[in-house]
């Protein structure tokens, strides 16, 4: 668990008394991605966003954030990424390769962006949209097994299960199991980081769902919509926005998925 977790002490209060003991929390601390680009004699470093996220695969996070952001077409456009420790928290820095050029108009934010929140930082409503295109995967209803996710992501948040505060994102592949899976104290990271691990890793995106652990909200639509995933499926629920544009990109959304039910809104 290193760093993605954090002990204190607590006094557990309940019916027959008082009991000092120890309580694991999910940890939150601060990354800043920043984006190194143009030619050798002269790079530019230009700070992109500030996210409160849990430390942990902040390489896939800072990559998968910038995709995601439409800021770069996929991980070949990066050369490396270093990251750096500071007494105020940590650093990403994305180097690009020399002849990319990085599309920041519509996507560079200006202030910090907490664990709750996908979309803070936008300059204006014109921002929120990254040039999403509608998908055309053949794969758009999942099969006989989505009812045994629920079970397989519980069984695989191992953070989760040490802190009951952090969310999940999972690729599932067309057999049904999760093959990439990863946690995050804030919704859109989880799902960053999941991206960032599978274009690093060359896994199917166009092929796989998308497991989340809470609610689908517009943001994560869109995420997964730049990836080109073609179905979503989440424990929670979806808002109005998320079924709008899942019906606009023509993506399988899934809501309310439980054991025994589930809600088809796309």
């Amino acid at each position: 668990m290193t760093n993605a977790v954090v002990h204190t002490r607590i006094k557990k209060i309940t019916a027959t008394g008082v009991t000092d003991t120890e309580d694991i929390l999910a940890a939150e601390e601060p990354l800043e991605i920043r984006l190194e680009h143009g030619p050798t004699h002269n790079r530019r470093q230009q700070n992109i966003a500030v996210t409160m996220r849990t430390p942990g695969q902040d390489e896939e996070l800072a990559a998968g954030f910038l995709f995601t952001e439409g800021i770069i077409p996929g991980t070949a456009a990066i050369r490396q990424v270093t990251l750096a420790e500071t007494p105020g928290g940590s650093i990403a820095t994305v180097a690009l390769k020399e002849q990319v050029v990085p599309f920041l108009d519509k996507s560079q934010r200006h202030f910090q962006a907490t664990a709750a929140c996908g979309m803070c930082g936008k300059s204006s409503i014109e921002n929120i949209h990254t040039g999403v295109n509608v998908s055309h995967s053949d794969r758009r209803a999942p099969g006989q097994w989505l009812s045994q996710l629920p079970e397989q992501l519980r069984a695989r948040q191992a953070l989760f299960a040490h802190t009951g505060g952090l969310h999940a994102a999972a690729l599932v592949d067309e057999q049904g199991r999760i093959q990439l899976l990863r946690e995050d104290i804030g919704r859109h990271n989880a799902v960053d980081k999941v991206i960032g691990a599978a274009l690093a890793q060359q896994f199917p995106l166009p092929q796989s769902l998308l497991l989340l652990s809470g609610r689908a909200g517009f943001e994560l639509i869109q995420k997964a919509a730049m990836a080109g995933i073609p179905v979503i499926a989440a424990i929670g629920a979806p808002s109005s926005m998320a079924v709008k544009m899942a019906a606009a990109w023509n993506i399988t959304l899934i809501g309310f998925l439980k054991e025994d039910r589930y809600n088809q809104y796309t």
